[in-house]
């Protein structure tokens, strides 16, 4: 017998991983920050994750879905996701978590402006409002002071860009490529990344005792939202489950109020509230379409 009601719920504890997993990952960055550089973090995280991927893979016998049919493509995806998730370790340790994750939330509003560049979707009158809301939520959590930006700010943005971009790419490769496939690429690719430019600069800062376990939870839990995050989109439209995700920024706000000092802003809040008022608005109006 068909209990469609428990896909819902089915996708919300899913997306509570993802949540998890997300928010582990920050602290985990905050509490290594100063001893390791972000090219050395995303090393050990793409070197964790690679090693899980290649474990479950070959448990549940999904190694045959792993093809280098498109290694410009996965190579393309893997370079613009590797700017971004650098630009956001780094954002984490400038300036407080809570302004770093409402900026992150901005990714769909990118999404929706770049599609009719990239994938020739056409914008409706309702996305564009959603867009121009979604904005003014940007300038009210950033307050920027166009004389003097802050770096960790425009590192935010410049993060969030970038993943609205890795969003498009795996768009395009998932018409024709596995879950698993896309993974190990970015893993193994991440990975490879990460090396080359630890190197480059001749100082390596080698995991600690202190460290280790922050690497080992910062690697875990990348694996773990993202397949968290898939999964409930596999269960429940995104109009349902992207609003969940927002969660996370109360919940990221009030860690760094109590583990980091970091002041609970009401103004931050409001400009969160327009930026998922505008990112509603933009699922709704593709749900429509659709």
């Amino acid at each position: 017998m068909d209990r469609p009601p428990l896909r819902p719920l089915a996708a919300a504890v899913w997306m509570s991983g993802s949540i998890a997993a997300f928010t582990a990952m920050a602290v985990a960055a905050r509490q290594i920050q100063g001893l390791h550089d972000t090219f050395e973090i995303m090393t050990a995280r793409s070197l964790v994750g690679f090693i899980i991927v290649v474990v479950v893979a070959k448990a549940m016998g999904l190694f045959g879905d792993i093809h280098a049919t498109r290694l410009s493509g996965h190579f393309l995806r893997n370079t613009i996701h590797f700017a971004g998730q650098n630009l956001w370790f780094w954002a984490l340790t400038m300036i407080p978590l809570a302004q770093v994750f409402a900026l992150e939330f901005t990714s769909p509003i990118w999404v929706m402006i770049l599609s009719p560049l990239i994938l020739r979707d056409r914008l409706t009158p309702a996305q564009v409002f959603g867009a121009i809301i979604g904005f003014a939520g940007i300038l009210v959590v950033a307050r920027p002071d166009f004389t003097a930006i802050h770096p960790g700010v425009l590192a935010a943005a410049a993060a969030a860009v970038c993943f609205a971009l890795t969003s498009l790419a795996t768009r395009a490769l998932t018409r024709n490529e596995s879950i698993v496939s896309i993974l190990f690429w970015l893993t193994l690719m991440q990975f490879c990344f990460g090396l080359v430019l630890t190197l480059a600069d001749g100082r390596i800062a080698l995991p600690t005792a202190i460290t280790a376990p922050w690497l080992l939870l910062i690697g875990g839990a990348g694996v773990l939202a993202h397949l968290c995050l898939t999964n409930a989109l596999r269960l429940a439209p995104a109009s349902f489950v992207m609003p969940i995700d927002f969660i996370r920024l109360p919940l990221i706000a009030i860690i760094g109020a109590l583990f980091y000092g970091e002041p609970l802003d009401a103004l931050l809040f409001v400009g969160a509230v327009l930026i998922v008022l505008g990112n509603w608005i933009n699922i709704r109006a593709e749900a429509k379409a659709h």
